[in-house]
């Protein structure tokens, strides 16, 4: 299952292959011929796919299986790698910081390091499935070489996945693993992300924790990363700390999150809360806000993830106790460089250092990147020195003496 693109499509050839025909080229006539066959895309999906692509300023033609698209295209002789690409990067929302800050203009820094002709189309999802399936639609039929996806929903982009299978276009999945025949897929161990959101609780509540009760704010169901970081926390905590409450997030919004912790705030007690493991920092602050306005005093110990400028601020001021960075760079690159290689029908085997399943295919090539933890004794070597941030961000006149008492200003500070 993990064999590589530039075999797809080519069983069916009438002609010998020559110089000019370039696995990019291959792909385009075998997309073309595949597309027109295609009943998936009916008249009425595509205009729907042509209303969505016109926000991505796509141009989409129903037409398009009178002639091939002339995509892929050149330079040099058939041993030349400079592709003039497009490639489709598909993010599913722009609310959480990181998306917008760093995975975007990263992804697009890496391309053109590598391939300077070649594109990067994107979209934002805004977290509806829908609307990310004819984001995909529309750029495979706009001609598109390659596919970066991070899923709103894993299982509901699946069909999508497959269409851009039979139009030979690899799609990478890019931090969460969406189901359907995947080529590539880079993200963080959600496991060790997990434990590490544990054990830093479990650190916070001291040697007695087995008594203490603890919240649990989990991420999206329709996410196999939220699944992931649970059960590598569970597998810290389990035994060690009582878990009072439970909630699933939906869409990860801090707005459910602040609803969840209302609820368990009723439920147990303002008083009944020792520790709260929330899944990232949008949670976090949810959680957090839902407890300044019961007004429990201290705050107990909250977790995090995605080192957020706000969650390092509130570890700061000693609201949130702990944050899981996970250094955005490699993960951006990595799926860039993934992304060029199979539109230049390249083998991921020099990339990937291991492979994983989904519930579709097995054995695709992957790369799982080793998150940080972050407390207020570290954020000047990791998220400062990793330049995430400079002091001055974080360090606004509101955050003036937490910073200093930090160590991130005046004596000793940068």
């Amino acid at each position: 299952m993990s064999r590589s693109w530039t075999h797809l499509g080519t069983h069916s050839r009438t002609h010998p292959r020559t110089p000019a025909d370039t696995p990019a080229r291959m792909r385009s006539r075998t997309r073309s011929r595949t597309h027109c066959r295609t009943r998936s895309l009916t008249r009425d999906r595509l205009r729907a796919a042509v209303a969505v692509a016109a926000g991505l300023g796509l141009a989409v033609s129903l037409a398009a299986c009178g002639k091939a698209a002339q995509v892929g295209e050149r330079v040099g002789t058939a041993g030349t790698h400079r592709a003039a690409l497009r490639i489709g990067l598909l993010l599913p929302e722009n609310e959480i910081v990181r998306f917008e800050r760093f995975d975007k203009p990263l992804i697009q820094k890496r391309v053109k390091e590598l391939c300077p002709r070649c594109t990067v189309n994107y979209a934002s999802a805004q977290h509806d499935p829908a609307a990310q399936r004819y984001q995909i639609e529309a750029m495979i039929t706009n001609g598109v070489d390659v596919l970066i996806l991070d899923a709103v929903d894993t299982r509901a982009v699946r069909h999508s996945v497959i269409q851009a299978r039979r139009a030979n276009v690899p799609v990478v999945a890019y931090d969460r693993l969406a189901q359907g025949p995947i080529s590539g897929y880079v993200s963080f161990d959600g496991a060790e992300v997990g434990r590490l959101q544990g054990k830093a609780l479990l650190k916070a509540l001291g040697p007695h924790a087995e008594d203490r009760r603890i919240v649990m704010m989990n991420g999206s169901s329709t996410d196999p990363n939220a699944g992931w970081f649970e059960r590598g926390a569970r597998s810290v905590l389990r035994g060690k700390v009582k878990i009072a409450k439970s909630y699933e997030t939906v869409a990860w919004r801090p707005e459910n999150a602040n609803r969840n912790m209302t609820a368990a705030i009723a439920a147990l007690g303002p008083h009944g809360i020792d520790g709260v493991l929330a899944a990232n920092d949008g949670l976090a602050a949810g959680a957090i806000t839902a407890m300044k306005t019961a007004r429990i005093r201290p705050l107990p110990p909250v977790t995090g993830q995605d080192a957020e400028a706000a969650g390092i601020q509130r570890i700061l001021s000693g609201e949130q106790y702990m944050t899981v960075y996970k250094p955005f760079k490699p993960e951006a690159y990595t799926a860039a460089e993934m992304a060029v290689a199979l539109g230049q029908g390249k083998s991921l085997n020099g990339i990937a250092t291991r492979r994983v399943d989904n519930e579709t295919v097995r054995g695709i090539p992957a790369v799982l990147l080793r998150p940080v933890a972050v407390t207020v004794h570290n954020i000047k070597s990791t998220v400062i020195k990793d330049r995430l941030y400079r002091v001055d961000q974080i360090c606004t006149e509101k955050y003036a003496d937490d910073c200093r008492r930090a160590g991130l200003i005046g004596p000793g500070g940068s």
